[in-house]
C-alpha cells in the first residue's frame, strides 16, 4: 500500500516505514504529524475521489532536522561595478511514515 501526500507545495509518494525530507512544519522532534493524502493505492483498489479520501490519513513521526544543498548565486550589472554574491541553504524536517490508514 502506498499514498501520495501533498506537503510544502509538492507531492510525494510514500510507503510505511519510509523516511523523507519535507519543508518545515510546526512540530518538534518526536512529535506525531498527519498528512492528508491526494491518492491511496492498496493493491488493485485506488482511492482518488475527495469523498473516498475524507476517511484516509497518513501519519508520521518527526525524526530530526536537516539542511539541503548550498545554492550560490551571483548577480551583476555590466559597466557599473555593481555586483553581489548571495547564498541560500534550505532547512528541512525528516519525517518517518508510521502508517497509512483508510476506512472501508
Amino acid at each position: 500500500m502506498y499514498a501520495v501526500i501533498k506537503t510544502g507545495g509538492k507531492q510525494e509518494r510514500v510507503e510505511e516505514g519510509q523516511t523523507l525530507a519535507v519543508e518545515l512544519l510546526r512540530a518538534s522532534e518526536g512529535d506525531e504529524v498527519s498528512f492528508s493524502p491526494v491518492l491511496v493505492v492498496d493493491g488493485s483498489t485506488v482511492l482518488s475521489r475527495p469523498d473516498e479520501l475524507a476517511s484516509a490519513s497518513v501519519s508520521g513521526r518527526v525524526v530530526g532536522f536537516t539542511k539541503g544543498p548550498k545554492v550560490r548565486g551571483f548577480t551583476y550589472k555590466p559597466k557599473t561595478r555593481a555586483r553581489r554574491s548571495w547564498g541560500h541553504r534550505q532547512h528541512y524536517m525528516t519525517v518517518e511514515i508510521t502508517g497509512i490508514t483508510r476506512e472501508g
